[in-house]
């Protein structure tokens, strides 16, 4: 089976969050269950391909090609999407230009996909292009049909309707059964309508997104498509994920030698000024610092937090976060290391010292930090909801996380507090690290899925 893979960002070439890491690693599994997987992103500063034929450049591997879509004007800057003050004004035009150029690179490479599978917003125009004239009339994707993956529904596309003119599309699409979205132009919304099939990053989000309270304003639409509509669990890469091989961490170690994990957690403690402490609960955070992400509440607790344990946290976002976090690292120097930059060494390591992680999220599509956690043999502490709520189970039910249901700071102090009861039964404790660490959520179940999938949409009339 031959598929054309869209993504605005994918691991290792260029990453904001957990779309880059699905994306770098999904192809790959996809290769190894026996397709021919080519993947598009635009070719940002910093890449560098072991080729440039023209408008783009090619890297090889897994058996993967990766090809870079050149436009320097669009992709040559210092971010993906933007900056602390906002997006690009531009993105529209960007991204439009990155979809069609995909089009015209698979005719000029020859290779004609059974499936192009978009993801988000940024790539919904691709499937959109495929459906339209002159695409469709064309013949050469006469058999092509597509996939839309929805990772987060809160990022939809949303321009004014006076840039509809620069996506060279029909005017007549400009409908509220297509792209309108309360006279806006919506690139996710058109993405959900012309896609074959639509899936989502986890089987509870695909269902809370056909709600009001979940939905974003789509819910209707994607109530509509729910008979090609479903939830496929993302998974984690543990060739770039695991502590035995991990070389970014400062000791390897095994679920037959997780002593090794506190002299991870000690060397940490010194490289950020924190008390070294092994006896002293180090919680973690490593995400967009986002009210999705949960930081409000968070950022609520910490106070509550810091008089008993450890903090650290590693992520970029609001300004307004930024803010209030700088506060509470000048005021707890010794238990409160922050972090306010992307940086994907000092996220294994992050990984790898912590005793639990922090998953506070308003909602979440799927989250992969729980996935990694269980790996690094640190227990994660989540909101119920998304798919956090289908890869943790409470400890006192045989799992290997805590649980809060209610959305609230108290809550989230509250499940800190039992995991920390816990944490002070060493036996206990050791028993509940043993059995994460032995957790597998690799690409091979979900590739699999992926590919059931693909076959059931080129079934499709």
């Amino acid at each position: 089976m031959k598929i054309a893979f869209c993504s605005s960002e994918v691991f290792p070439f260029a990453k904001t969050g957990g779309l880059a890491d699905v994306s770098g690693a999904l192809p790959l599994a996809l290769a190894r269950g026996g397709c021919q997987v080519k993947v598009f992103l635009p070719f940002y500063k910093g890449i560098i391909p072991q080729k440039v034929c023209g408008n783009y450049g090619v890297t090889k591997q897994g058996g993967v090609e990766f090809y870079f879509i050149k436009n320097d004007a669009y992709f040559m800057r210092e971010a993906l999407y933007g900056t602390p003050s906002g997006d690009y004004p531009d993105n529209l035009e960007r991204f439009s230009f990155f979809s069609k150029q995909i089009l015209e690179i698979l005719k000029k490479i020859k290779f004609v996909p059974d499936v192009i599978h978009s993801n988000d917003w940024q790539t919904s125009l691709v499937n959109m292009y495929l459906k339209l004239p002159p695409v469709k009339e064309g013949g050469f994707f006469k058999k092509t049909k597509s996939v839309l993956t929805i990772h987060n529904l809160a990022y939809q596309g949303v321009f004014a309707k006076n840039k509809f003119p620069l996506l060279d599309i029909p005017s007549k699409y400009f409908n509220v059964n297509c792209l309108e979205f309360y006279d806006k132009i919506n690139l996710l919304k058109g993405g959900i309508v012309f896609s074959d099939m639509v899936n989502t990053v986890s089987p509870t989000y695909a269902k809370q997104v056909q709600t009001p309270d979940y939905g974003c304003g789509l819910d209707g639409i994607l109530r509509e498509k729910r008979g090609r509509f479903m939830g496929i669990l993302n998974a984690i890469d543990y060739d770039v994920w695991n502590p035995q091989s991990d070389k970014l961490i400062y000791k390897k170690y095994g679920f037959t030698t997780l002593n090794d994990k506190y002299v991870n957690k000690r060397k940490f403690q010194e490289a950020c000024g924190l008390d070294t402490d092994k006896n002293k609960m180090l919680l973690g955070m490593v995400s967009r610092l986002a009210e999705q992400k949960g930081i409000d509440i968070l950022s609520d607790s910490l106070d509550d937090l810091l008089r008993k344990y450890q903090v650290v946290i590693l992520g970029y976002g609001d300004r307004k976060y930024h803010n209030i976090l700088k506060k509470k690292a000048k005021k707890y120097k010794a238990r409160f290391s922050l972090h306010l930059k992307f940086d994907e060494d000092l996220a294994h390591k992050i990984y790898a010292a912590c005793d639990c992680f922090l998953l506070p999220s308003r909602f979440e599509p799927c989250g992969l930090s729980q996935m990694i956690s269980y790996r690094y043999a640190t227990v994660p502490i989540v909101h119920c909801t998304g798919g956090l709520g289908d890869t943790v189970v409470e400890v006192n039910r045989g799992g290997g996380g805590f649980l809060f249901h209610r959305y609230s700071s108290d809550e989230l102090i509250s499940s800190v507090e039992r995991a920390a009861e816990m944490f002070r039964e060493k036996k206990s404790w050791r028993t509940v690290i043993e059995r994460v660490s032995k957790y597998n959520y690799s690409w091979k179940v979900t590739a699999d899925e992926y590919i059931r999938m693909y076959k059931r949409c080129l079934s499709l009339e």
